[in-house]
């Protein structure tokens, strides 16, 4: 622990941040990513992107130096206050997104995520290989998409049958990078009965992570096709982020899916997902839950409200953060909550951590 200069104590890495108007969905982000431990360890050190050369008069490198000094100060063990204010950093965002980002209005944390994470890179030099940012070092991974054109429905049986042996509606196989996983919520039940109106539907992790084995087919519609599309993960980052897709938009109106995932804290293997010559390639395929980003209350922007939970790996504790306020949290809490983004770490070695656990 430490002790600010205004006698309170507080766990350097687990600080309170302000929320200036609506930005909680940015802090969240903010709070999350500077407990990936190699891309906090990068940012703190300013030497490390200081030198990286810019072309005249670009402001995206702004969003890095500023997001090193909030990192810096969020671990500071002699900080004046146990709060820090995102202020300059919000800054940075509001002029680099050009005003998409706001700080007046709630935006969607998965959103801000993306742009941030790809913001960085760019403005690191990074380009597209492996490789060539800490960002994509941390979190890209490679998938492989298979996709295949379906027929409209209203053709005779004869005109499928012809369509379907053109080369357009042959299969097709390509390998894209992925930064995140955007993980599908079954729908929940349009007519719940009488008894059933207070249970909150809920599937375990497993499940919705079918998506990514190979097998299971998805139809993705536009206005003019339709597609299916089935995935195959053929590596895995060190650090996994997991996007619970919650929100649809309806032709009205917003609605969000309340279904819970179930989900284990420490020791979940992503390796099932890879066929057995990629998981080859792996040295370990078990992650452990860093962190965990939850949406409470109604959709659409100044409604619901976001919070996080953070393990502190020093004394192995998870704590929640809510703009100011930080409290100690049990991790079987954690799992009952409408996560909505979640980052998971991979285990250096396995042999180890069970015998740290035993």
């Amino acid at each position: 622990m430490s002790r600010a200069y205004d006698g309170t104590t507080y766990l350097p890495g687990i600080v309170g941040m302000n929320n200036i108007k609506a930005n909680d969905y940015c802090n969240v982000i903010l709070q999350a990513l500077s407990h990936v431990a190699p891309l906090r360890n990068y940012f703190l050190q300013e030497e490390n992107y200081n030198t990286i050369k810019r072309p005249p008069g670009d402001q995206m490198f702004l969003l890095a130096r500023r997001f090193g000094e909030l990192l810096r100060k969020l671990w500071n063990p002699r900080n004046f206050k146990a709060h820090v204010s995102p202020h300059e950093m919000l800054q940075a965002v509001v002029l680099c997104s050009k005003k998409h980002f706001q700080i007046t209005k709630q935006g969607d944390s998965v959103e801000f995520l993306s742009w941030f994470l790809n913001s960085l890179h760019q403005c690191l030099g990074g380009n597209k290989k492996v490789n060539s940012s800490i960002v994509s070092k941390t979190f890209r991974g490679s998938m492989r998409v298979y996709s295949r054109k379906i027929p409209a429905l209203e053709l005779r049986e004869d005109e499928k049958l012809k369509l379907l042996e053109t080369e357009e509606y042959q299969e097709t196989c390509a390998e894209t990078p992925f930064l995140y996983l955007t993980c599908d919520l079954p729908p929940p039940p349009l007519y719940p009965d009488g008894l059933q109106e207070n249970i909150i539907p809920q599937i375990p992790i497993y499940n919705v992570l079918n998506k990514f084995n190979g097998i299971s087919e998805k139809e993705y519609k536009t206005h003019k096709d339709s597609t299916m599309r089935r995935f195959v993960i053929t590596r895995l980052p060190p650090f996994i982020i997991l996007y619970f897709k919650r929100f649809t938009k309806n032709t009205f109106i917003l609605e969000k899916n309340p279904t819970i995932v179930n989900f284990p804290v420490k020791g979940i293997d992503f390796g099932e997902l890879l066929d057995p010559k990629d998981r080859a390639k792996h040295k370990s395929t078990t992650y452990d839950l860093v962190a965990n980003i939850v949406h409470e209350g109604k959709p659409g922007g100044g409604t619901g409200s976001y919070k996080c939970h953070l393990l502190h790996k020093g004394s192995g504790k998870w704590y929640e953060l809510q703009d100011l306020h930080v409290v100690d949290i049990l991790p079987q809490m954690i799992t009952l909550t409408e996560s909505y983004v979640q980052i998971y770490q991979v285990r250096e070695d396995e042999k180890e951590e069970m015998n740290n656990e035993r």
